[in-house]
């Protein structure tokens, strides 16, 4: 992110730092100690104790979306990094076959390309590692975990599974059809657990983008007392809307306003353009997907929506993961069946 007027310069620095990456030792020691610190921190944070362990929970031990989603890693893994590590890292995955360049701003390919030939002409091509984001089966029937936290204020509860991965065809209906069950405000889920019943601040569905199966699943911080009874609001929730309660024509048409007028707006600085051309890079998007987009999103149906629902939604493979006070919430937890 550079001055157009230094663009030349700024490159030059940029072009350093992939082809001749330095990894001061001092500094790595430095930033190990702030992971350590962040790593005891999310241990004692209930959210962040969820997220270290969910993802384990429905992709397995060895898969590479089995990390946690908070990134920061183990005690273990950061407290043994080495320097040599890093190097190794560096000369395994930053390769130019393996990498693309976007440029937002102004300026032209004419004007780009030779400052990039010039400063990267050295750069070699070669083999890359592969990482292990194989289909995983979900789970035959639904599991429940419990993460101890006496004395804790609250439940943190987390039910999911895996999802289909992306797909230029189906993305739009399943990101609508996620609007409607629990990713907006005025969802499904948070007006029922907020809203009515008022047991937690805010509860949504969150489908977390990856290159293949990727999760699905239902955050829900909740009081304590009401634990097993949100357990059982989500399920009725996410079993109504594949079954007795499907998508209404009101409920589509909110989303289809939202994520069409919202376009007006999308794309006003540098990095938005650069986040959407991220999009068509990562997931194979033809280059006229935004162009389409209002289009396509005032096309949809209930129909679609609902077909969305039983594709990506299964109420009876769900794994829960309840971070709480066990003495207070487990009997009621396993009175639901």
């Amino acid at each position: 992110n550079a001055l157009s007027e230094n663009l030349a310069p700024s490159l030059d620095l940029f072009a350093d730092v992939i082809l001749n990456p330095a990894f001061p030792q001092a500094e790595l020691d430095r930033i190990k100690q702030e992971q350590l610190a962040r790593i005891r921190r999310e241990q004692t944070s209930p959210n962040a104790m969820a997220q270290r362990v969910f993802p384990r929970l429905i992709y397995g031990e060895n898969h590479a979306y089995g990390q946690g989603l908070t990134g920061s890693g183990t005690i273990d893994s950061v407290s043994n990094l080495q320097r040599a590590d890093l190097v190794e890292f560096m000369d395994s995955w930053f390769k130019p076959n393996n990498a693309t360049l976007i440029a937002v701003g102004d300026t032209s390919m004419e004007a780009l390309v030779p400052l990039l030939e010039d400063r990267f002409a050295g750069w070699s091509a070669g083999e890359v590692p592969a990482k292990n984001v194989s289909d995983v089966a979900h789970r035959n029937q639904p599991q429940i975990y419990i993460i101890d936290r006496p004395d804790s204020l609250q439940s943190v509860i987390y039910a999911g599974h895996v999802a289909p991965a992306v797909d230029t065809d189906s993305e739009i209906t399943i990101g609508a059809m996620n609007n409607i069950i629990g990713g907006s405000f005025t969802s499904r889920v948070n007006m029922n657990l907020r809203e009515d019943k008022g047991w937690s601040y805010g509860a949504r569905t969150i489908i977390q983008d990856t290159d293949a199966q990727r999760p699905f699943y239902v955050r829900a911080p909740v009081q304590t007392d009401r634990t097993a009874d949100s357990m059982r609001e989500i399920a009725n929730e996410l079993r109504g809307f594949v079954e007795s309660n499907p998508p209404t024509r009101e409920e589509l048409q909110k989303v289809q306003d939202n994520r069409s007028l919202r376009l007006a707006g999308q794309w006003e600085t540098n990095s938005a353009v650069a986040g959407s051309l991220e999009e068509l890079v990562r997931f194979g998007y033809d280059d006229d997907y935004f162009d389409r987009y209002a289009e396509r999103v005032q096309a949809l149906n209930v129909e679609d929506i609902a077909a969305a629902a039983r594709e990506v939604v299964r109420p009876d493979n769900l794994v829960w993961l309840v971070v709480g006070d066990r003495a207070r919430i487990q009997q009621e937890i396993e009175a639901l069946g």
